[in-house]
């Protein structure tokens, strides 16, 4: 089965400080992260609500010859 070796265990350890931690370069990238995914989505609503979806069918135009009488 699997063992846990301590020096396996302090570079795990190593990893998440380095990413979690609190004022590491890696944690600020990963909340610029967060701001640009927040950003991303805003943006993606607000082009929605700028450009409502409009139904084909009724930008539809009636292209049927008119009836003729014999």
């Amino acid at each position: 089965m699997f063992t846990a070796h301590p020096i396996g265990i302090i570079a795990i350890l190593v990893i998440a400080v380095l990413v979690f931690g609190g004022r590491g370069k890696i944690s600020s990238i990963m909340g610029d992260l967060g701001k640009g995914i927040t950003s991303f989505k805003k943006g993606l609503k607000d082009d929605t609500a700028a450009n409502p979806v409009v139904d084909p069918a009724e930008e539809a135009i009636d292209v049927t010859p008119p009836r003729t009488k014999k």
